[in-house]
């Protein structure tokens, strides 16, 4: 009889401690917020690391995620949609960055608010975009033109 008080016991410290892992990872992925978000739209020249479940960030504040990323065959350019949680209500002159988390890091969507009093509805488009910087792109014009020294 121990051995089967022992083995529940057991099981039901396994169940606890999963639903505790699941609980904190739904926490970690933004999927345990109370879901009070609106879309934004936004057009990017390049979107290079950045898909979708991609964090925005305001101030390095996580604000939102990006939920859709497609090609516009007719710009050529990455058509973007996001959520920002509601009550956070940005400028509609706030302009919209691809930034790096660091030399290794990987990239998310930056929001930089402008000094507008009227705000962003849901479904409006941030015309303001700054593509990725591609890091191999910059070193490879480093190098290049550290030779010439213009003469």
């Amino acid at each position: 009889m121990t051995h089967s008080t022992t083995e529940v016991l057991t099981g039901g410290v396994v169940l606890a401690v999963a639903a505790g892992f699941a609980i904190f990872a739904a926490q970690a992925a933004g999927l345990a917020r109370g879901g009070d978000s609106y879309p934004l739209t936004a057009s990017f020249r390049s979107l290079e690391g950045v898909s979708v479940g991609t964090d925005v960030r305001l101030a390095g504040v996580k604000i939102g995620t990006v939920t859709n990323v497609a090609l516009n065959a007719e710009t050529f350019r990455a058509d973007t949609t996001f959520t920002v949680d509601e009550g956070i209500m940005i400028p509609d002159d706030s302009a919209i960055v691809i930034a790096s988390e660091g030399l290794l890091g990987g990239n998310f969507v930056e929001v930089m608010p402008g000094g507008s009093p009227f705000n962003l509805e849901a479904g409006d488009e941030i015309t303001d975009t700054q593509g990725a910087v591609s890091l191999i792109s910059l070193l490879v014009k480093f190098v290049a033109g550290s030779g010439d020294d213009g003469s």
